[in-house]
Parts: structure tokens; sequence; C-alpha cells
């Protein structure tokens, strides 16, 4: 069934592969309205690169198509740039343009213009550049929202792993895992499971931090002073927490079978499992947000941009999943 209002698009770095998996996209009828929040001119070019003969309808807030594109079709809310692209050069003069695009979309979310949001990869590197303080998507769509705590998700077929912490250095994750962090980030995951993905009593197992889910505390002490309090009286309100388990056994299919997300304590704890099971088709959600947010779950690729051999895979999934949990909440 069609959502009543479009979906947002953005194509994140204009001189990655983001415009590119747009216009491959756009190839195709789209199922649902979605709308590309892009330089109308940026996705001409790198149409004539790739040999794509693509309609570029311009929409806007003055008015937002009431049904999907038709195959070679795609919507475009034409948002300038601040300087020429060269599909794989980056160019900090851009950095502006790129949270323009973002910042239309969450507004847009949140004014209940669009029902939901999907990202192509962003370069955090030459945002920082621009002069602008830029750590990820979930942290500059929490801020926009004012959301206090995010809890980043990746998902792949069979597969949901949840972060306790994402982007830190590893000397400094012990630290950041107290026991507030820890409850609110369960509880996000839970509701969310149950409110976006429609999933009436979601099973989470938890990861431990330390090696063996630190050994009776005889490899760190995290579990019993701070994970294990936290989970018993999470248990005691009634969620399905299980753990916290050793990371190295938790991924396997006999634990798998049953649950409906894993809680990793750190970053490359659960994404590289994830990430093995299912790169190329994966998604990540940004759970917590008043709005529904996912995002391809690679990079900008630059060497691949304007080369047409890119993998559409991963965004597909993020539309689809977009789609589906926008249809879970209706």
């Amino acid at each position: 069934m069609t959502a009543p209002r479009p979906f947002v698009l953005t194509p994140g770095e204009p001189a990655g592969i983001g415009p590119d998996l747009c216009l491959l996209l756009a190839r195709e009828a789209q199922p649902q309205i979605l709308v590309a929040i892009a330089s109308c001119s940026l996705l001409a070019e790198r149409a004539s690169q790739l040999g794509l003969t693509i309609e570029l309808r311009e929409v806007g807030p003055h008015g937002w198509p009431s049904q999907p594109a038709p195959a070679n079709c795609l919507y475009v809310w034409d948002t300038p740039l601040d300087a020429p692209v060269i599909a794989g050069q980056l160019d900090a003069r851009n950095g502006h343009y790129v949270l323009e695009t973002l910042t239309r979309a969450g507004n847009g979310c949140l004014d209940g213009s669009f029902a939901g949001m999907i990202t192509a990869p962003v370069h955090k590197g030459v945002i920082n550049e621009a002069g602008i303080p830029f750590s990820g998507h979930t942290e500059f769509l929490a801020e926009l929202t004012r959301t206090e705590q995010v809890v980043m998700m990746l998902a792949t077929h069979g597969l949901r792993v949840a972060l306790v912490t994402t982007h830190l250095p590893l000397k400094d994750v012990a630290a950041a895992i107290t026991a507030e962090r820890l409850e609110r980030v369960t509880r996000i995951l839970h509701h969310d499971l149950v409110s976006k993905f429609g999933i009436t009593q979601p099973r989470i197992l938890v990861c431990g931090l330390n090696p063996h889910a630190g050994e009776g505390g005889h490899l760190g002490r995290e579990e019993i002073e701070i994970i294990e309090p936290v989970l018993t009286r999470l248990r005691d309100e009634g969620l399905d927490l299980i753990g916290p388990l050793p990371a190295d056994t938790l991924f396997t299919p006999k634990n798998l079978e049953f649950c409906d997300a894993v809680l990793a304590m750190y970053h490359d704890q659960g994404l590289p499992v994830l990430k093995y099971k299912g790169f190329g088709a994966a998604v990540n959600v940004t759970l917590g947000l008043p709005i529904v947010r996912t995002s391809v779950d690679h990079g900008t690729a630059l060497d691949l941009a304007g080369s047409g051999k890119i993998d559409t895979g991963s965004l597909r999934v993020a539309l689809e999943t977009a789609y589906q949990m926008v249809g879970s909440q209706s």
C-alpha cells in the first residue's frame, strides 16, 4: 500500500556514489512516493556520466507528488551546490550543501511533510574540513530533533545489532558504559522494536563487555557491577533480556534463532559479525528519534563514483526497511 506522504532520500557526499545510487534506483518504478533532496544539476551531470536517461521532475514544499514516480523518473527537491562537483574528488566547499539536504529532510519529517528519510553516505572528514563540527548522521539528527539519546542499530536478513556506544576510541568504551546509559539504550531498543517494527514482545540478547562476559569477575567487573543489575531491573518490568553473554559465542545460530535483536557494548563488538553476514544488504537504523530514519551500511566509495560499477542492494534494503517501519506504525 502506498503511503500518503512522500519519503525523502538524501544522496550524501556529492562526489561519492550517493547521486549514482539515486539515479540507478530511478530506472525502476517506485512502490512509494520518493523525493531526492539534491542538486538537479549534479544529478543531471552524473546521469550523463553514467549514460542514463532519467527525467528529473522538480518538486518542493509548494506541492509534493501524490503518486510514485514511474520508471526512469526521479522527483527532486532542488538544493543548490556551493561548488562544482567532480566525481571522486572531495571539496570542502560543499559541506554546507550536504548538511542543508539533511536539515531539509529532517525538518520535513518533523513537520509531517515526509513519512521518513533514507540517507546515502556522507564523508565526515570533508564536512569537518569545511569548519563544521560533524561526527555523523546519527548525532546530527539527534541534535536537529532535540533527542537526548539515540541508538544506532544495523540490520540484515536474520540479524539486528544495536550499540550501547558508537564512535568512541576503545580506551574510552568501559567508562562510557554506565548503568544510566545502558538502561536508556535498552529501553529505546525495546520500545522501537515494538512501536516501529511491530514486534509485540521482543527478545534481546545482551553482550558482556569483557572476554567471556568477565569470567565471574576475573576478567573485569563491569558485568557484575553494571550490566547484570540493569538487566535484572528491566526484566522485573517485563523486558525479555538474555545476558550478559560472551560475545564470542553469542553470535551462533542456536542463540540467534529465537531473538529479535542483539545489544552490543561497542561498535566493533557487534558490527563485524553483522557486516560479514550481510554486507551490501544491510541497513543502518537510528532508533529513539521521533522520525523514521534509515541509511545504507557502506561509505562514499569515491573511487567508484561515476563508474556505474556499484551495487544498490543496501539502498534497497534501507528503503524497504523505512517503508516497513512506517507501515508498522499506521
